[in-house]
């Protein structure tokens, strides 16, 4: 049998590469006591020049843990190393050694990544509704209809990512009938689309073929978008469900230096209507870089056949395996959203209608995860604040560990369940 073929990601391959090799630029260039600061590494284009104050995409940067404990590595690197009994020469040869040992081990992560034998196999359920490139995907059951609406820019299988690994599945197991929205490729046609278009438009028809009185649970941006169609027809809705939604932008200085882009991104954007996958990775990469090529050393240190590396393959497949975001939604959402911090301050309409939380009546949950980098806590609490009488629900993981993380039953889906089964 013939081999498998190797994986395209961790995508954009050569950005990955070269944040795993910033670390020794940080590293060169920050001073120690009696040593003398190395001489400047030239700037690259756009990018600030590197200095003893690099990196510094924001305030907030390295934010995450993996961050903090690359820049301890590279802190504790230097600091074994004696500068006072060397040259500059020898000193800067010294780091390099120890630092190219390290990047050695992000290659050798690298490689078993994209040589996994592991392959998703898990078989959709049948389709209830479909329209252009959308589709709603029903997990079979009985009991309460819930309706997941994911986010635009990533695949919507992270809610059932493998076996074991599905949140759907794990809801229809105890006796809930979950339904998910496939968004699917954007073609010429959603790529004209608005977020109007998809709220008003494609989901409110999903939401018209569902079963009436059900659960609209969104993900991440899919919460906003179920928020803003709940509102639109609560009488198909009977209760809410927002899992890692943000809403106040204001404190967010991340989500501000992605405004501040969009200007530049226009050009990419022209071509093809959309912003290409690999450019959305390149902005999601930003938000940790140092992160990123820590879990890749972190996973050549794995067991290949154990069950946390098989997960780590699964999630990485789907990171990898994103979708282009339509270039009007994307002026909405970066420039809207994250500039002008629309959707707090009342501002963000669908068909000219402000998409206000409090005039929702039903029942809502929150879920926030504690540990979210890309959806800081504080945005998704005041979402919670704004609804009146909501259920906050604290999980103790990450934006996507909480839905399909090795934790995640525990984190979410046993919570998430209990309150469904509440209602």
């Amino acid at each position: 049998m013939s081999a498998l073929p190797n994986r395209r990601g961790p995508r954009p391959l050569p950005l990955h590469l070269m944040l795993g090799a910033a670390r020794g630029m940080a590293a060169l260039t920050m001073p120690l006591p009696g040593m003398p600061l190395p001489g400047m590494f030239p700037p690259l284009p756009g990018m600030p020049p590197f200095g003893p104050a690099w990196p510094s995409w924001n305030s907030g940067w390295p934010r995450s843990k993996a961050g903090q404990a690359e820049a301890m590595r590279i802190a504790q690197a230097l600091a074994g190393l004696d500068p006072a009994s060397r040259s500059p020469e020898a000193f800067r040869a010294a780091v390099l050694r120890r630092l190219w040992r390290q990047d050695a081990q992000l290659l050798r992560g690298l490689a078993a990544y994209r040589r996994h034998p592991h392959r998703r196999a898990l078989i959709d359920p049948p389709v209830i509704w479909a329209e252009g490139s959308a589709r709603l995907l029903d997990f079979g059951g009985s009991g309460r209809p819930v309706l997941f609406v994911p986010s635009l820019v990533n695949r919507h299988y992270v809610l059932d990512l493998d076996e074991g690994a599905s949140l759907m599945r794990h809801l229809a197991g105890r006796g809930l009938r979950p339904l998910l929205l496939d968004w699917g490729w954007p073609g010429p046609v959603e790529r004209r689309f608005t977020l109007t278009d998809h709220v008003a438009g494609r989901l409110e028809r999903a939401l018209l073929a569902a079963p009436a009185g059900l659960v609209l649970a969104g993900y991440c941006m899919g919460g906003l978008l179920a928020l803003a169609a709940a509102l639109r027809r609560p009488d198909r809705v009977a209760a809410l469900a927002l899992l890692a939604t943000p809403w106040d932008f204001s404190g967010d200085a991340q989500a501000r230096g992605l405004a501040r882009l969009l200007p530049g991104l226009e050009p990419l954007m022209e071509p093809a209507g959309a912003l290409g996958v690999d450019l959305l990775q390149s902005l999601f990469a930003m938000l940790d870089p140092y992160g990123i090529p820590e879990k890749f050393r972190a996973f050549a240190r794995l067991d290949p056949a154990s069950a946390r590396a098989r997960r780590f393959v699964a999630l990485e497949d789907w990171l990898n395996d994103g979708i282009p975001l339509a270039a009007p939604v994307a002026r909405e959402t970066l420039g809207g959203w994250y500039g002008e911090n629309t959707p707090a301050r009342g501002e963000w309409t669908v068909a000219g209608l402000p998409v206000l939380p409090g005039e929702w009546r039903g029942p809502a949950f929150v879920g926030v995860p504690a540990r979210d980098r890309i959806v800081p806590p504080g945005s998704a609490l005041a979402l919670a604040a704004a609804l009146p009488g909501a259920t906050v629900h604290i999980a103790p993981s990450g934006h996507i560990g909480m839905v399909a993380g090795q934790g995640a039953e525990a984190a979410l889906w046993r919570p998430l369940g209990d309150w469904l089964l509440g209602l």
